[in-house]
């Protein structure tokens, strides 16, 4: 292919074959019949093969150009599903995949959206949940709230607040600890823990240095069975202030050093997408509502 091709050409390439003649051509891409001779002859000159055979009844393609229709009718649809896509971004239109944490999706984000997809009828939303980190790069998720903060990559990130977190416990095990010769003692509580394979959590951790040897009770691997645990008064647990406190549980320490900061994190490829921009400008306005219940015992 000699210098100087332009994919627009194609149009005219195709206008051609669908009208027959030039004029026809002309009618249909609203341009002068000589400006459609001259975007022919710059392409067939750019690709150095005849596309069309001159005949009185008008043009007819060559093996060469029959060879490139179909070529010539990918760039075409290309184009289109091109511009309409940028329509539906424009639109703030689309699907965008949020990965979260089961008990923010539940407590804060799914109820919130209501106002938002309302607003945005041909916006869609696909949370995936759980404690497990999605891979951004991959493209697993196109936005993700996180509890660590990544520290590489391509990626656009806004911290949204802390989510507190204490030692809880059920009133009726709380008083039978008290009611123990020794009086309330936490070293040799029964805990509420995390199963083997999320002993890396800050939480499992620090219910490994109280425990210093002996197994939890009962393990769990979500906050939600754990926060079920506890209730059922099978012993104490690390939870999030604002899970524990609607579960009506005591707060036996509010402070014991595991707050962690939630972070908002994309792909900056996708920072400038309208309709990322616009779950994510949601997100950072509805926990900043909750930024207190996130925090506060």
């Amino acid at each position: 292919m000699k210098t100087g091709f332009n994919w627009d050409d194609t149009r005219i390439f195709l206008a051609i074959v669908r009208a027959g003649t030039l004029s026809g051509a002309a009618e249909a891409m609203e341009m002068g019949i000589a400006t459609i001779s001259r975007r022919l002859d710059r392409l067939e000159q750019s690709l150095a093969v005849p596309l069309f055979s001159r005949h009185q009844s008008g043009y007819r393609l060559t093996d060469d150009g029959e060879a490139l229709l179909e070529r010539a009718e990918a760039l075409e649809y290309a184009g289109l599903a091109f511009g309409e896509t940028a329509k539906l971004q424009g639109n703030v239109a689309g699907l965008v995949r949020l990965a979260t944490s089961d008990n923010l999706a539940t407590h804060f984000i799914l109820p919130s959206l209501k106002g938002l997809l309302e607003k945005h009828p041909e916006l869609r939303v696909e949370v995936l949940s759980g404690v497990q980190s999605v891979n951004l790069h991959r493209r697993d998720a196109d936005i993700a709230i996180r509890m660590v903060k990544p520290d590489s990559g391509n990626l656009t990130l806004k911290r949204l607040g802390t989510i507190g977190f204490g030692l809880y416990g059920d009133d009726a095990y709380l008083k039978i600890l008290a009611d123990e010769p020794a009086g309330l003692s936490l070293n040799n509580a029964n805990y509420v823990g995390w199963s083997e394979s999320h002993q890396h959590l800050p939480a499992a951790r620090w219910i490994s240095r109280m425990l210093r040897g002996r197994p939890c009770r009962v393990e769990a691997n979500t906050l939600v069975a754990q926060v079920s645990a506890v209730s059922a008064g099978l012993g104490l647990g690390v939870l999030p202030h604002f899970m524990a406190r609607k579960n009506g549980l005591h707060c036996v320490n509010p402070d014991i050093g595991l707050d962690q900061a939630l972070w908002l994190v994309m792909h900056s490829d996708l920072a400038g997408s309208r309709r990322v921009r616009a779950i994510a400008d949601h997100l950072i306005a509805v926990l900043d509502g909750y930024k207190d219940q996130l925090t506060m015992p």
